[in-house]
């Protein structure tokens, strides 16, 4: 249960982490943000799926 709630931190941490970056950095409007932090989450969630 432990590993599966840090997943979901790190996938969460992802996704908000890189929407306020591109947010900070100058993007266009939130839907731009918002698919940077999308792209970030699949990324982590790749990684995830195979360290396994």
């Amino acid at each position: 249960m432990r590993r599966t709630a840090e997943d979901l931190g790190m996938l969460v941490g992802a996704f908000v982490a890189a929407t306020l970056l591109a947010e900070l950095l100058g993007a266009v409007n939130l839907g731009t943000a918002l698919s940077f932090g999308t792209l970030a989450f699949a990324g982590v969630l790749m990684f995830l799926l195979l360290k396994r």
